[in-house]
């Protein structure tokens, strides 16, 4: 696990308040990492509703296929996570392991097994000790209690520097609800889906259809519009719960996700995503910049994206960005391959507020001096214009660094 904090960290955790109907402990298994808690137990009060996006990889992780088949009923009782082992590529003993995790939370926790929701992120391919669990699980169950955010967050992390956490408060009718989130990531970011791991929590009372639809659309652009290194992880898991305790104080319950009642409290919600998928972009393995890579111009918005994508998982431009080159050569190469609509001589580059390239040539007023002073910050925004359409969109990356290659060469060792 990765030592040096990121510069680009956030000063602190944030202060976070309690979600009331949640309950959270951490416990040391020994799974990985020695001396660190590597489990997080969620509990959740009858009748909260839960969603879920997961991995949109060919081969995912045990843990994701059990919450797939386990999300149609909508009702969670309890969430196990655990870091240092993805328990993916594990084949039918990897299946057994989450079943048998299951019974142990359950056991512990007076609820059914497919109530109880799972998640594992760490090395892929090596066998996965659900045993591990049982020798904590009680006691988890005993020291549960509210508010422990940073506690649940640091226990997720494997190669993230700092934990990530983030929270609001919106009205639903006249009441105020909270939403808070964990969320945990550093590599093998390419999400299609959500980070690799990301848990929301509201005591919001909302039909599971109208979570879903809410976490489906909130997703397109926070988490999925984050890349680190252009690969999609096998354990890729977003869930939120929402326990309905702001029921009782008079929240209107919400069955449709176009209920004009619900609009305060989306734009939170997006926020709380677009904060954590923010954090994981700023975590980057070995990042030391925070790169913003707005497209503008193009044939649509799916267009901007995929040119962006182009733009922000390009190793050439990465390590420019990390080397403090402004080589504006390499976005026009990015362009270029994305395999969207282009017109050489109709494209404008900028590398923060000053233009590099206009027209298909150098800047006529380009100054070199001035350009690398750009790149020396610590974020830097790339923008491009197609000059072809209205389409518009933005991606969220980091340079890449030696540093990276140090973290993923050294991962088994």
């Amino acid at each position: 696990m990765a030592t040096a904090v990121s510069p680009l960290a956030p000063s602190r955790f944030p202060d976070m308040p309690e979600v009331p109907g949640v309950r959270l402990a951490t416990a040391a298994a020994g799974i990985r990492y020695p001396g660190r808690t590597d489990v997080l137990l969620a509990l959740f009060e009858r009748g909260t509703t839960v969603a879920g996006v997961f991995t949109r990889s060919k081969c995912p992780s045990a843990p994701v296929d059990w919450c797939r088949a386990k999300l149609e009923p909508g009702r969670a009782r309890a969430l196990v996570v655990n870091s240092g082992n993805a328990n993916a590529f594990t084949g039918k003993a990897g299946r057994a392991a989450t079943k048998l995790t299951a019974e142990i939370t359950a056991g512990a926790a007076d609820c059914r097994p497919r109530e109880v929701f799972l998640a594992s992120t760490g090395e892929i391919g090596e066998p996965h000790e659900a045993s591990r669990f049982d020798k904590v699980m009680d006691k988890l169950v005993q020291a549960a209690a509210p508010g422990q955010w940073e506690a649940a967050a640091k226990a997720i992390m494997t190669t993230d520097t700092f934990p990530k956490g983030a929270t609001a408060v919106a009205r639903l009718g006249k009441v105020p609800v909270t939403i808070c989130g964990i969320a945990k990531g550093a590599g093998m970011i390419a999400p299609d889906m959500g980070t690799m791991l990301s848990f929301v929590f509201t005591d919001a009372p909302i039909a599971r259809s109208a979570l879903q639809n809410l976490l489906a659309r909130g997703v397109d652009d926070t988490f999925n519009a984050v890349t680190i290194d252009g690969d999609t992880s096998t354990s890729d898991t977003l869930l939120a719960f929402a326990t309905g305790a702001a029921a009782a104080r008079g929240a209107p319950k919400i069955t449709r996700a176009s209920d004009p009642k619900l609009a305060a409290f989306r734009k939170a919600f997006d926020a709380v995503l677009a904060s954590l998928s923010e954090q994981v972009a700023r975590d980057g393995e070995g990042a030391r910049k925070l790169v913003e890579v707005i497209v503008e111009g193009a044939a649509s918005k799916r267009a901007a994206r995929r040119v962006a994508l182009s733009i922000a998982n390009s190793p050439l431009v990465k390590t420019a960005v990390a080397g403090e080159d402004a080589n504006w050569g390499r976005v026009v190469m990015a362009v270029g391959k994305a395999g969207e609509r282009a017109d050489r001589d109709k494209l404008s580059i900028w590398f923060g507020g000053i233009r590099v390239a206009h027209k298909g040539a150098r800047d006529p007023h380009y100054d070199e001096a001035a350009a690398s002073q750009v790149m020396k910050r610590p974020e830097i925004q790339i923008r491009v214009n197609l000059g072809l359409g209205k389409g518009r969109d933005r991606v969220l990356t980091c340079d890449l660094t030696k540093e990276y290659i140090a973290i993923n060469g050294d991962y088994r060792s």
